[in-house]
């Protein structure tokens, strides 16, 4: 029977036709939700992707160009090390040859300064290894070397270097112990004045070592020769001289070095 209801006249057939109606109406609401859900979740990843494809190429730019930057003056560090080496070798030996010091088979005597043609590639090979070997010591141990880091002292550094080189063929002591205590204190007079890092005490002291073996090396095979030699066949000064060089090229490195990007990392 139709009833009265909130002052109107409803039918109980019209009410089960509503009631039928919310079923339906509720699906709809539901899947248009879960169609909502996946089309969002379907696009976030590749939101993501093109953000990370947007930061990639940036990013392997500005490694490759920092790593570019690194071996340019990597480069141009071991070229002028390597001149500076080669040229300081040919003045120095030349020096040691006239005052016969060092003697060279007669074939050789003719050449260029006369000199023997290995020996300057040889020795700015060595510049180059030990100018680059200082900095890299110094940045592997965490102490940069800032002790007086202009160019002005290091010219000054390779004055005393040659001096002590000059002071070896030219003064004349009662003996070569004498003279080799003379050239000690010179040496590490020079490391004092110019260096004073624990990490070029010890680099001299091994490249002094090291030089002096191969010395004794080439001068035993009848390379070359020493007059008068009192160190096994060698002068007991010449260690003092590698010494000091070592000292003397690796505040050149060094000096080089400074305001160079560092080596990239990769993480």
């Amino acid at each position: 029977m139709p009833r009265l209801e909130n002052g109107g006249w409803s039918c109980p057939c019209a009410a089960r036709g509503r009631h039928r109606a919310q079923p339906g109406d509720t699906a709809a609401g539901l899947a248009a939700k879960a169609g909502g859900m996946l089309s969002s979740s379907g696009s976030s990843p590749s939101l993501t992707l093109v953000g990370t494809g947007a930061r990639s190429p940036s990013t392997a730019t500005s490694t490759t160009s920092s790593t570019l930057n690194w071996s340019q003056h990597l480069v141009q560090r071991s070229v002028v090390l390597f001149v500076v080496g080669a040229f300081m070798a040919l003045v120095l030996n030349l020096l040691q040859i006239q005052r016969n010091v060092t003697l060279f088979p007669d074939e050789v005597i003719s050449t260029l300064f006369s000199s023997a043609w290995w020996v300057p590639p040889c020795c700015g090979t060595a510049a180059a290894v030990v100018g680059l070997l200082y900095p890299c010591i110094d940045s592997h141990l965490g102490e940069p070397h800032k002790f007086k880091r202009e160019w002005a002292s290091v010219m000054r550094c390779i004055a005393v270097f040659v001096g002590i080189n000059h002071a070896s063929a030219k003064l004349d002591f009662a003996n070569n112990v004498q003279l080799s205590l003379t050239l000690a204190a010179l040496s590490l007079g020079l490391w004092w004045t110019f260096d004073r890092s624990r990490s070029g005490l010890g680099l001299g002291i091994t490249i002094a070592f090291v030089a002096t073996l191969i010395t004794q090396f080439l001068v035993y095979n009848g390379v070359y020769q020493y007059t008068s030699p009192d160190f096994l066949y060698i002068r007991s000064w010449l260690p003092c001289i590698f010494f000091s060089g070592g000292v003397t090229v690796g505040n050149i490195g060094r000096q080089l070095a400074m305001g160079i990007p560092e080596k990239p990392h990769n993480d």
